[in-house]
């Protein structure tokens, strides 16, 4: 009986190995393993999903990271403690692009449920690209300045949808 018990628990053990083993193989092939890593390890279903789950996990990070960045900008312009309506403006923009890079990620996941990899990585190369527009929309007004807080989000969501392509790559060819 005792014997059966330990057998039981290294093969648990070495499932669980062979799942981390697979999850860090497929974030080295992104160009942000660490993110990857990181994301798809403080998931508890990644241990049990293939590339395709994967993939599906990451999408999700991206989409919470959208919604959460265009809730964050949208307070930010109704709450601006200046009257600058021009800076509202543009932080209201700001708000719309991250929910419409949302809404191309959701669109992503239905496509990839489906296998339909060449709209998943449009619409995640789509999503990617909405902060540029919000970075534009400073721009146009040389006397705002970008704040750092939205680079860094900018950032963070364009990395993610790296990640997502990267996972991609592997799955779709």
């Amino acid at each position: 009986m005792a014997s059966t018990i330990l057998i039981f628990l290294l093969s648990l053990l070495i499932s669980a190995s062979a799942d981390s083993n697979f999850i860090q193989k497929t974030c080295k092939l992104t160009k942000h393993y660490d993110l990857c890593l990181s994301s798809l390890k403080s998931n508890s279903t990644s241990a049990s999903v293939d590339a395709k789950g994967l993939a599906l996990i990451m999408i999700g990070v991206g989409t919470a990271n959208a919604t959460a960045t265009s809730t964050y900008l949208s307070s930010q312009s109704l709450s601006s403690a200046s009257n600058d309506t021009v800076l509202k403006r543009v932080l209201k923009e700001c708000a719309d692009k991250y929910s419409f890079a949302g809404d191309a990620l959701q669109d992503s996941a239905q496509y990839l449920a489906s296998e339909n990899y060449d709209y998943v990585a449009v619409d995640v190369t789509a999503a990617a690209d909405y902060p540029n527009a919000c970075h534009n929309a400073f721009k146009r007004f040389p006397g705002l300045v970008y704040p750092p807080k939205i680079a860094r989000r900018d950032r963070g969501l364009k990395e993610i949808c790296d990640v997502i392509l990267g996972i991609l790559e592997h799955i779709a060819w």
